[in-house]
């Protein structure tokens, strides 16, 4: 006989977004192409205006940025730190001011070597991709705890 054991984890599948349609605002030019791409998926309606939109979201501004970690005892760089922030609020159907702004934020540290220097730029555009991918997902997450007003649906 053999026992089935679970640890209890799962896969993070598609967000439910509680909305039929949506509208994005906003001039960033890294998130809102993950960010569409992911609405899509998850059969949202983008809206080209915000009339008539159950959800409007304004991308306030997003921020990629690099620090030195640590240094070698010559002075050479041996770790960095990658960031990456957005700031966007929301608006329902039926709102009549916006959300807070909120800001998700992923951040990377790697090693560094002038020795490996193709290799390390290219882990280094992984991370970035992977810390903006990481970042429209925290989006998803947090647009799929939002409540729809059904009183204010057509």
């Amino acid at each position: 006989m053999i026992g089935l054991t679970a640890c209890g984890f799962h896969l993070r599948g598609v967000s439910v977004i509680p909305f039929e349609s949506i509208f994005i605002s906003g001039n960033t030019l890294i998130i809102s192409k993950d960010l569409r791409k992911s609405l899509i998926t998850s059969n949202v309606k983008l809206l080209s205006s915000a009339e008539g939109a159950e959800l409007q979201i304004e991308l306030i501004g997003e921020e990629s940025e690099k620090r030195i970690l640590s240094l070698a005892s010559v002075g050479t760089v041996n770790e960095y730190e990658l960031f990456y922030r957005v700031h966007y609020r929301t608006k329902t159907l039926g709102q009549v001011t916006w959300s807070p702004v909120s800001t998700i934020e992923s951040k990377r540290d790697y090693t560094y070597s002038d020795a490996n220097l193709l290799a390390k730029n290219t882990e280094e555009d992984k991370l970035n991709e992977h810390i903006q991918k990481d970042v429209a997902s925290g989006v998803m997450r947090r647009l799929s705890t939002l409540k729809p007003d059904y009183n204010s649906r057509p």
